[in-house]
């Protein structure tokens, strides 16, 4: 066996060692911000769905104009957003 071979051969369990041990570190941050994403993006969901039924529900109460029910519906969405931009960032 050659010289050079047999370093290689000495070194390649340690630069093993040390790709395990600098692997899982990515992996848990990467974790951390995907579960902040879903956070955000459930919030936004349920935002959205809440308020199509506040909207339908307006509607059918024929407490306000089609207009003024649109424009609460975008206000709470607004909301909405920027809820789940707290939870990301």
């Amino acid at each position: 066996m050659s010289i050079v071979k047999r370093g290689f051969l000495a070194i390649a369990p340690a630069l093993v060692m040390i790709g395990l041990l600098a692997a899982p570190v990515p992996g848990y941050a990467g974790t951390e911000n995907a579960q902040e994403r879903r956070d955000a993006r459930d919030t936004r969901q349920d935002t959205r769905q809440q308020g199509r039924k506040e909207k339908v529900d307006c509607r059918q109460a024929d407490q306000k104009s089609n207009s003024d029910c649109r424009q609460e519906f975008r206000e709470d969405k607004r909301d909405g957003r920027q809820k789940a931009r707290d939870i990301k960032y």
